[in-house]
């Protein structure tokens, strides 16, 4: 199992995403916009979306803020990479279980509510090689690769 797969077990990983929006953001949503989003010059996203919602990053990633976005999709018809999926979009409220994983504790119960080995706490930096990489200070996640 993997954790883009928890939707059949209702659990978000949410923490505060510092940046121009400052908003909470999922880790489904922030590692498939790093490891997707192809950072276009003239991002035609960003132009398509009539809320205003998207913004680049320091970095050239867009993000989005949540608290802005009409779930128009209109992002999700122009994005020519498929950055933006449309289960990124779905209001996820009745049912689910949010964990702050800026709190420790919360991230430990976070970790143990997935079947062994899907998430794990470690102490440990990003490593490319492995395909292992930071998404902010407390959160690494292993890309897997298209075989």
């Amino acid at each position: 199992m993997k954790l883009r797969e928890s939707d059949v077990m209702k659990i978000e990983g949410v923490f505060r995403q510092e940046g121009p929006f400052k908003a909470f953001k999922t880790i489904r949503e922030l590692a498939t916009f790093q490891f997707t989003c192809r950072r276009c010059e003239n991002a035609p996203c960003i132009n398509a979306c009539p809320a205003g919602a998207l913004e680049k990053d320091e970095n050239g990633m867009i993000t989005r803020a949540v608290n802005l976005c009409i779930r128009c999709k209109s992002c999700i018809v122009i994005c020519p990479f498929g950055t933006m999926m449309n289960d990124l979009f779905e209001v996820k409220t009745s049912g689910y279980r949010f964990f702050d994983l800026g709190d420790d504790e919360e991230m430990k119960e976070f970790a143990q509510a997935f079947p062994e080995g899907v998430v794990r706490i470690v102490e440990m930096d990003e490593n490319p090689d492995e395909k292992i990489y930071k998404l902010n200070d407390k959160i690494l996640v292993k890309e897997l690769m298209w075989s």
